[in-house]
């Protein structure tokens, strides 16, 4: 009898609800069991685990090592997906080898590369993939003379942090005064540069930001899966183009992401994000963990976490290609299943080893995928 696997995911994003229900539906209906710690007591993640723990705060990240160390020791992990603390936990690989755990993550060298987006860049680049003109910015006049840069060459800038995901910090640069505008509909991501500069006078020391073209659509997301020999085992892109989703595996977008993951060790899941720049693709970020919307594959057919979990554990699955690509779509919210906050979340069908009282709940709605009927063009898309 095949013996069931045991997954973590720490700290993770709440759409990986959908990952950790494709493990559980793998085609080889192998038996998954899934941990998950979070800070926040409220993470879907931990209401959809089979057992989870709250992570504690303020550890540094040679101390969260020794925790994850003790959590794979404690809960019997089989492969550990870390997204929180990834450069740290990477560099002691061996560590969790030896206590019998693999981790579904890249090389040392490719997240160090990658956590940086000037480094990024400056490397892919060399690597003979295109990306766009940026500045790095550390102050007001320097903000400044990038913004007239970019203007002088018939572009709007947008700035984001050098080191960051998500979209997080991420504004487009106006020259229009603040007014009204601002202050009706929802929260816009323009901020006029006067604005932006007054804050960054006042401001108690540097910021340390990427200022770039806006980029236009399509943005392509390019789902990767790289064995350790460097080799992409499954590469498919999604398409986004306002609320209308897509799939493609044209090579225009394809053939510069399988380069990166295997120049840089990509090893295992990843994501490479393209836009247009002028007539043609150029690179906007590189993420060295699997993506958000990666469960959407399965409208191609495609277990991609499954599929990553078989590799870490050295059962090779080969290549990957989609059996057929799935309708447009879109992304809508959904409810989840909810407990208690005050009940501790151990399922009881499954035997556990012997572990402290946790405390697990189901928080805010996760996004779910569905058909489109017709693009949005008042969506708006970030850099």
């Amino acid at each position: 009898m095949t013996s069931r696997v045991r997954v973590w995911l720490n700290r993770t994003y709440a759409e990986n609800v959908f990952f950790m229900d494709q493990l559980r539906r793998n085609p080889d209906a192998r038996a998954v069991e899934i941990h998950a710690t979070h800070g926040d007591p409220d993470s879907p993640v931990l209401a959809a685990a089979d057992t989870a723990d709250l992570e504690p705060e303020g550890l540094s990240p040679a101390a969260y090592v020794e925790f994850a160390l003790d959590q794979c020791a404690r809960r019997g992990i089989d492969v550990f997906v870390p997204r929180l603390h990834q450069a740290a936990i990477v560099a002691h690989r061996a560590e969790f080898e030896a206590a019998g755990t693999a981790l579904l993550a890249p090389s040392p060298e490719a997240v160090a590369v990658f956590h940086d987006k000037v480094i990024a860049y400056e490397a892919v680049r060399a690597a003979g993939v295109p990306v766009p003109p940026w500045w790095r910015v550390r102050t007001a006049a320097e903000l400044v003379h990038a913004v007239e840069e970019l203007e002088e060459l018939g572009h709007r800038a947008c700035f984001k942090p050098a080191a960051g995901a998500g979209g997080v910090g991420f504004r487009v640069v106006t020259r229009d005064a603040f007014s009204m505008v601002q202050l009706s509909g929802f929260p816009s991501p323009y901020v006029p540069l006067d604005l932006v500069v007054q804050a960054l006078r006042s401001a108690q020391g540097p910021v340390d930001w990427l200022v770039m073209p806006r980029l236009e659509q399509p943005e392509v997301s390019v789902d990767l899966l790289t064995g350790p020999d460097n080799r992409v085992r499954l590469a498919v892109g999604r398409t986004k183009n306002g609320r209308r989703r897509g799939f493609t595996l044209h090579e225009q977008w394809l053939g510069p992401a399988r380069l990166i993951a295997e120049t840089f060790g990509l090893h295992h899941l990843s994501n490479v994000q393209f836009r247009m720049y002028g007539d043609r693709p150029v690179l906007m970020d590189v993420n060295t963990r699997p993506a958000g919307g990666l469960h959407q594959l399965s409208l191609c057919g495609v277990n991609a976490p499954w599929a990553a979990v078989r590799l870490a554990l050295g059962d090779d699955p080969g290549e990957m290609v989609p059996p057929f690509l799935g309708q447009d779509y879109s992304v809508v919210s959904g409810p989840r299943p909810l407990r208690p906050v005050p009940v501790p979340h151990q399922r009881a069908d499954h035997a556990r080893p012997a572990a402290p009282p946790v405390l697990a709940a189901a928080g805010p709605a996760a996004p779910l995928v569905a058909p489109a009927t017709a693009p949005d063009p008042a969506a708006g898309a970030s850099a």
